[in-house]
């Protein structure tokens, strides 16, 4: 049965202790019963309650004190620095370790200037030339000022995200959509970080930019296949220009070494030419001593030897017309080197072939005829 139930029956926990009515315990009573116990403990007379001594204030007070004191230790992590407010007013910056503050006095708010923080924006916009494309991009930055951080604006993460909001609407209006799109992005990313730093330099937020990325720009759904048909295509420019740039560091050590060989070989020409023009000079020099004591017989034997120089080389037949028409070949060896090869059995067959043709149709020629006819020329080539 509940103790509030009706039916006269009273079981409240808070009544009938000790056999009588009575209401919860008053908190006056508490106290006098505490300081109470504390002038007995130090020989007081409050026994009845009524009184206390300054012994047991003082020892309240000094338990507060202890208690206050002990919560004012706090302690700042290293990536951290303290900024202290003094009844609410700027009063000083702490360093990371233990430190003691007056509980109720000061207040130490901690500010982590070493993690790098990251805010994004993202948002359709219209490019200089009215396309729409959807461009989202995110800043990375860091507090190196904390009370410049916390009072400089009201809500600072608040503040650069609109900053970056509007620093990558300016830049977008200002430039073209392909640029945004294809290969102008990096400086479209540069001129976002550039704008977002004048914007925020005059608010002297105590914040750094550490870097900013470009993480995603694309067209209206509408006219995604065409944008990615002149992506690939503009990919394919550039892989093509890549190859030929390869093909070309290929080919040109190969080009520069046949430049080398033939400046190599042109050299050597030179100094060659250069030496037997020399050697001729001295032997021109040498004969003409000669000369201009013997012409004739000088001129006679230069001829002679030219001649004989052109002809070792050459297989000509001269006729002397002016001695009654008889043949000489020249030179012997050669004549001796062509009768041996003409022994071959292949070369017999060409030369048979070859007086055959030369014969008339009335005058047989056979083999005994053709070596009678080859020993009587050579007959009268040797007269």
């Amino acid at each position: 049965m509940a103790w509030n139930e009706p039916g006269g029956n009273n079981n409240d926990p808070w009544k009938n202790k000790g056999g009588r009515d009575q209401g919860p315990p008053d908190l006056d009573d508490v106290f006098k019963n505490l300081f109470g116990k504390f002038s007995k403990s130090t020989g007081g007379s409050g026994g009845s309650g009524k009184g206390v001594s300054s012994a047991g204030i003082g020892l309240v007070v000094g338990l507060i004190v202890v208690i206050w004191a002990v919560s004012g230790f706090y302690t700042i992590r290293e990536a951290e620095r303290g900024v202290v407010l003094r009844f609410g007013e700027y009063y000083t910056q702490v360093e990371p370790g233990l430190r003691w503050a007056p509980r109720f006095i000061d207040r130490v708010i901690p500010v982590d200037i070493q993690s790098i923080r990251d805010q994004s924006s993202s948002g359709s916009m219209l490019t200089e030339d009215e396309n729409l494309v959807r461009v989202q991009m995110e800043m990375q930055f860091r507090v190196i000022d904390p009370y410049r951080w916390i009072y400089a604006v009201v809500e600072p993460e608040v503040s650069l995200s609109q900053a970056l909001d509007s620093a990558i609407r300016y830049v977008v209006g200002h430039s073209k959509m392909d640029d945004v799109l294809t290969d102008g992005r990096e400086e479209t990313r540069q001129r976002v970080w550039q704008e977002l730093q004048d914007i925020i330099e005059p608010y002297d937020m105590g914040v750094q930019i550490i870097d900013m990325n470009f993480k995603d720009a694309r067209p209206p759904e509408e006219v995604k296949d065409a944008f990615d048909d002149a992506i690939a295509a503009q990919e394919d420019e550039q892989r093509f220009i890549r190859e030929a740039e390869a093909y070309a560091r290929e080919l040109e050590p190969r080009a520069r070494g046949r430049v080398n060989r033939m400046n190599e070989e042109a050299q050597a020409y030179k100094e060659r030419v250069i030496l037997q023009a020399e050697g001729e000079v001295a032997r021109f020099e040498e004969l003409l001593p000669q000369y201009e004591a013997a012409p004739q017989v000088t001129r006679q034997r230069i001829y002679l030897e030219t001649m004989e120089s052109v002809f070792s080389n050459t297989t000509k037949v001269m006729i002397d017309s002016e001695g009654g028409g008889n043949m000489m070949y020249l030179p012997l060896d050669k004549i001796l080197e062509r009768q041996g090869t003409q022994q071959t059995q292949d070369e017999s067959r060409n030369a048979l072939e070859t007086l055959r043709n030369a014969a008339t149709p009335d005058t047989p020629v056979t083999t005994t005829n053709r070596q009678s006819t080859r020993g009587d020329r050579f007959g009268r080539g040797g007269n």
